[in-house]
């Protein structure tokens, strides 16, 4: 026989791929949809498989960040320590500082690290310039990536205190620096010349190290930078181990959710591509039958199927890397913003790795029955037909037809027993297209829990504060959200010993009087409820360093994180701490730790658990009472309903700035780039695993349908209607519906209660019922119909097409 080519055999393909139009657009469909989701959910696993990793290795980050006073620290004896033991690279010293910007409208940014570089570098912290330009003339600053959104943009101004006389500095460019060594740059001159009055200019160094893996070997390192300068010349250091570990936790908490839909799709992709083919492969038995009696052989038959499931196949495949990468573009462009790496692309090996495994699954498919195909003798195969053996399912129709329905409806209620092959992959097909909807809205409603949960001091309507912004004043700095940083502020990691020294004359602002401050708020009309915080550092047994710490005094619960475990302060002696301060700490909930603020230490009994993922899951909240020499440099307030938060901290305003305070209306926080993202994510992913499975529905209906053409023609000829018709295709699927809804909503429900712990455990912290309980039944009850619905808009396609076939040419079919 002829091979492939012009001759028998390819003829017997192309026929094939022609013939079965609908058959081999589904194919293709369904082979684009799976390799698009598996494209999507593989590079995002790549994009955030260790990503602070590839940006550090490639920007050669600084294992040390290192702050040197240089009036005791000369720039001969720093670079006298390039030589040290085990520096393998090292760069500066670079003039630092630290500033509080103010925007042209009045809104202040947070305390940040000013470093005076000449460009980006190239040994040692190598920036990766994303916009702009190098800043080259007074006056010019170049940002940290993650500052860059909707107010502040190339162009934009920004004064470097509000000083009267301070200087206006112009955005020029954004940069990344994987090791996080500043948040600004501008030359080195420009630094110098802002370092004026009581400001604090030191000298900055960076150093990679041969051995720099652990925290104790970068203790053995700055051990031996200490002891290389005189006394107290080394003022500060921030090590990568904690940038890394800080990021890593953010990426860690992605990991489950993309290997759960990663094994959604995968699951599905061999679901729906096998049955798709197996059932292309088995309506054409009675053609084979014919091919071997005119001359073909078993194995010529075996390549014919497989050839006419390949073709389609490989279009949609190709087509699938294709609008993959053009949908994993934008959220890999989000993960870049999220994570604060370098450029991220699909990489390669997906594009290469994905196909082949999608081709691999569709020769599978397609072999194992066209083996079966092959080995069948040629009579049998004739006598077998196009139609389903007629003894097959026949206790389905006896048990249907005692149903008080209509009978085109307990027909087709009936007929996926026929195939039952079939119907299993399209009951597993509908059930795992609901999994992947149920736990998608249950994480999209978790994230957005997760979001609500965040920064809830910042809730409030209007926020006082007495006196003017200081660095890192934490709800006490006069940082209107929405205002012109929108990017997050950077200070450096628990633990670490880096100056954070700050310019600006309000630093020098006498503070507002607390008891005046609370007199002027309970006087203003319009005041329903406030509370006062203070937020500064202190010093915890059981970890290093230096802690943040927030004091509430009053009714705090309107700004109360959510709880885990245990409960809000309610009164002296207590404090609330994060999930990981009890890990770190080996405390839990009844035991108590000292904490000294303010150079005062008082024991304080932990009564709650904190969903509180700030500062390294550091932060504790504590009583304010139980401090006698703390006071509140912030109020919350909450307005009375129907007052507006702006009229009113414009009023309140007045009344305070003479008293040496300020207020200003809080605007609603949004959600975080990472939250966003994933809700992207979830999104994206499941529409296509939902549309993979409704293809799935469509593809075993047609077949269906096309083999019972003839009977259908029958229930035409004795007086079957076109709507009944349509009812009669529809409730062969509704079963299939109601049996995968019925599967997968608890499946899904079940994913979401495994993948949410681990993506919290991942984070470092435990999560709140808020975040856990999200489903309500009548929520679950509709996600079950879900089902339903997927099935019948598969079906929907060839019930219309079999209502429209006229009686004859459905009798005259075979």
């Amino acid at each position: 026989m002829t091979r492939f080519g012009n001759g028998a055999l390819g003829r017997v393909v192309r026929s094939g791929v022609g013939r079965r139009r609908v058959q081999t657009v589904v194919i293709a469909v369904a082979t684009m949809m799976a390799v698009a989701s598996a494209v999507v959910a593989g590079s995002l696993l790549v994009a955030t498989n260790a990503p602070f990793d590839h940006a550090f290795a490639r920007q050669h980050g600084a294992h040390l960040t290192a702050e040197f006073d240089p009036h005791r620290a000369s720039t001969a004896q720093l670079a006298g320590t390039r030589r040290l033991e085990g520096v393998t690279a090292s760069a500066g010293p670079f003039p630092s500082m630290t500033i509080s910007p103010v925007g042209t409208d009045g809104g202040h940014l947070p305390a940040l690290t000013l470093v005076g570089r000449p460009g980006t570098g190239k040994d040692v912290d190598e920036l990766d310039l994303k916009s702009g330009r190098w800043a080259r003339s007074p006056g010019e600053i170049v940002l940290s990536l993650g500052f860059s959104g909707q107010f502040l943009k190339l162009g934009s101004t920004l004064m470097s205190s509000d000083a009267a006389d301070a200087r206006s500095l112009t955005v020029v460019g954004f940069a990344l620096s994987a090791g996080q060594s500043a948040d600004m740059w501008a030359t080195p001159a420009e630094v110098r010349s802002l370092a004026t009055g009581g400001t604090t200019l030191t000298d900055q160094m960076l150093y990679r190290f041969d051995s720099a893996a652990t925290t104790s070997q970068i203790a053995a390192d700055r051990k031996r930078l200490t002891a290389a300068v005189a006394s107290g010349a080394l003022v500060g250091t921030q090590s990568w181990l904690d940038t890394k570990r800080a990021t890593e936790r953010g990426t860690a908490a992605t990991i489950p959710f993309l290997f759960a839909f990663g094994v959604l799709g995968i699951v599905m992709s061999v679901i729906i591509v096998g049955s798709v083919i197996s059932g292309a492969v088995g309506t054409g038995l009675r053609r084979i039958g014919i091919l071997k009696a005119i001359g073909f052989t078993p194995r010529e038959v075996v390549r014919a199927y497989v050839a006419q499931a390949l073709i389609p196949a490989a279009a949609g495949i190709t087509l699938g890397v294709v609008l993959g990468n053009l949908l994993a573009l934008p959220l890999l462009r989000d993960t870049e913003s999220a994570y604060g790496t370098v450029s991220l692309s699909v990489a390669w090996w997906v594009d290469v790795v994905v196909p082949a495994g999608a081709l691999l699954v569709v020769a599978v498919a397609a072999l194992v029955p066209a083996l079966r195909a092959g080995r069948l003798r040629t009579v049998e195969a004739i006598a077998v037909g196009r139609a389903p053996r007629t003894a097959r399912g026949q206790w389905a129709h006896r048990a249907a037809g005692r149903l008080p329905l209509p009978r085109p409806v307990t027909y087709g209620l009936a007929s996926p027993f026929a195939h039952p092959v079939r119907a299993v992959a399209m009951v597993l097909a509908v059930t795992f297209g609901t999994v992947a909807a149920t736990f998608a809205v249950g994480l999209t409603q978790s994230l957005d829990a997760v979001a609500h949960a965040q920064d809830p001091e910042n809730r409030a309507d209007v926020t006082a504060v007495s006196g003017g912004p200081g660095p890192g004043s934490g709800p006490g700095v006069v940082e209107r959200k929405g205002k012109p940083a929108s990017g997050p502020a950077r200070s450096a990691p628990p633990g670490s010993n880096r100056q954070q020294g700050a310019a600006g004359s309000n630093q020098d602002q006498t503070p507002a009087d607390p008891a005046a401050m609370r007199a002027a708020i309970a006087a203003q009309p319009g005041t329903a409820s406030y509370y006062g915080t203070a937020t500064g550092d202190a010093t915890v047994s059981g970890i290093s360093g230096t802690v943040r710490a927030v004091l509430y005094q009053g009714d705090s619960r309107p700004g109360g994180y959510e709880m885990i475990a245990g409960h809000w302060l309610s009164g002296r002696g207590q404090v609330v701490v994060p999930s990981r301060f009890l890990e770190r700490t080996g405390t839990r909930i009844g035991g108590t730790v000292r904490v000294t603020f303010e150079k005062e230490t008082v024991t304080l009994r932990i009564v709650g658990e904190a969903f509180d993922t700030s500062d390294d899951g550091t932060r504790v909240h504590a009583d304010l009472d139980s401090f006698t020499k703390a006071e509140p440099t912030a109020f919350h307030i909450e307005v009375k309903p129907g007052v507006a938060p702006a009229d009113y901290a414009e009023k309140l305003s007045a009344a305070v700035k003479p008293l040496g305070g300020d207020a200003f209306a809080e605007s609603a926080p949004e959600g975080g780039n990472m939250i966003v993202l994933l809700e992207a994510m979830a999104a994206l992913l499941t529409l296509m695993l939902v549309s993979v499975a409704g293809l799935g529905v469509l593809n075993s209906v047609v077949l269906d349908t096309r083999e019972r053409v003839h009977d259908l023609g029958v229930c035409k000829a004795l007086g079957m209607s076109p709507r009944q018709t349509v009812s009669l295709v529809l409730a062969s699927v509704a079963g299939i519906g109601v049996a995968g809804g019925a599967i997968g909503v608890p499946a899904g429900f079940a994913l979401h209660g495994y993948v949410l712990p681990v993506m919290g455990r991942a984070a470092s912290t435990g999560l709140p019922p808020s975040v856990l309980d999200v489903y309500d039944p009548a929520q679950l009850a509709l996600l079950g119909l879900a089902g339903v619905l997927v099935a019948v808009l598969g079906a929907l396609a060839p019930a219309g097409w079999a209502a429209k076939v006229r009686t004859a040419t459905a009798l005259r079919t075979e």
